[in-house]
């Protein structure tokens, strides 16, 4: 099984992988002090340059047809020369306005990046490979987040925060560079179909994007918020938090990978949502710091699982349709982050526990649709076999 690390594919996302990763980690630790200190912006501004950080994801459903013109391996390459011109841009616009468009173009990137990434991994790989693929690739961006975390904020102690983003965005984007000119030759999957897709079949796929998307959003925009804001926890708390989940993103995530390919989707993702109720219910029952940094550990141990969903679709689409199918998904998984921030703000207004307790209930939905799965547990044959090969008609 581990063949799949001497393939030029795998050696290839992993480096688009670990530059990406260095690029947003370093966004993620300078951008807050930077538009505080620096360019002197309010929460307003910066909870208004969130929400367009979030729009790209939006946009994934156009890779399908970007891909018309750039193949996925160059897309890729050209996501981290968008994602680092954004990022070192950023220190050449101290504004409000200048944050808005660097942002947007950096995330850009990214998202196109992820997109990008999966429906590479989706296609260039067996199905038994696959989950372990993506097991390895997130594990190594975890362990490897930690590393440039520290990088940054040591540069940034001796640089301003400008010249600290104009490095590291100049670093990504020479990165994409090499890339472009060092991409794999060939990547042995199916050549796709360049349309935008949105096909029935793919409904349950579709409903578990969104709710994932959901699910992430309440853990991103609340689960902090009430370490912070209900249990008093200092900024060197949460960053001991980040680090700890680093660590155990590195040495539980190939676990879980192993886990969807011997026991399948279904019982993998039924032991996620399960579990995500009793860690939802658990934020808004149990009024305890201690047992509120628990959770928050645990919440994001379980993000690994969500890779069961993308070996679902694996296992269901027409080879020819990864990758607009991936895109439409990404774009389904962002319509959340819009409605979800908004609205679980409006009701941790009322009380706190009721945007946990709405985290509950997501979790139960998607317990009931991951139970509509009906696919076996992974095989050793091709992905792209012709005998998976279906009718590009819907």
């Amino acid at each position: 099984m581990e063949r799949y690390r001497t393939s030029p594919v795998y050696r290839y996302l992993l480096f688009l992988s670990l530059t990406a990763a260095f690029g947003l980690q370093g966004w993620r630790t300078l951008f807050n002090n930077y538009a505080a200190d620096t360019v002197g912006l309010n929460g307003f501004q910066v909870g208004l340059i969130q929400s367009v950080r979030e729009i790209p994801g939006f946009l994934t459903f156009l890779v399908a047809l970007v891909a018309f013109y750039v193949r996925e391996t160059r897309l890729g390459a050209l996501s981290l020369v968008l994602l680092g011109a954004g990022v070192g841009a950023a220190g050449f616009f101290p504004s409000f306005t200048g944050l808005i468009v660097t942002t947007f173009v950096m995330s850009l990137g990214f998202h196109y990046f992820e997109t990008i990434n999966q429906a590479l991994c989706i296609q260039c790989f067996s199905r038994a490979q696959t989950p372990h693929v993506m097991g390895r690739l997130k594990a190594l961006v975890g362990l490897a987040n930690i590393g440039a975390g520290a990088v940054v904020l040591g540069v940034s102690l001796v640089l301003p925060f400008s010249v600290s983003f104009v490095l590291i965005g100049a670093a990504v984007a020479a990165a994409g560079v090499r890339a472009w000119f060092r991409e794999p030759a060939e990547h042995g999957g199916v050549p796709q179909l360049r349309r935008l897709l949105f096909r029935r079949r793919y409904l349950l796929y579709y409903v578990l994007s969104f709710l994932a998307g959901a699910r992430r959003q309440i853990f991103v925009c609340f689960a902090v918020f009430l370490l912070v804001k209900r249990h008093g926890f200092q900024v060197e708390w949460v960053a001991g938090l980040f680090i700890v989940n680093n660590v155990l993103t590195y040495l539980v995530l190939p676990r879980i990978s192993r886990g969807i390919a011997r026991f399948g989707e279904r019982a993998m993702l039924t032991l996620e949502y399960s579990s995500l109720t009793l860690i939802f219910l658990g934020y808004a029952l149990l009024d305890n710091p201690w047992a509120a940094a628990v959770l928050y550990l645990l919440d994001h141990v379980f993000f690994g699982f969500t890779i069961g969903i993308n070996t679902y679709l694996q296992k269901v689409a027409d080879p020819a349709e990864v990758t607009p199918s991936v895109s439409t998904g990404f774009a389904v998984n962002h319509i959340s982050a819009v409605i979800v921030p908004a609205f679980g703000g409006a009701l941790w207004m009322l009380n706190w526990r009721i945007p946990f307790l709405m985290g509950a209930a997501l979790a139960v939905c998607s317990l009931a649709a991951v139970q509509w799965i009906r696919v076996g547990r992974a095989d050793d044959g091709p992905q792209a076999s012709s005998s998976r090969s279906r009718s590009a008609k819907g």
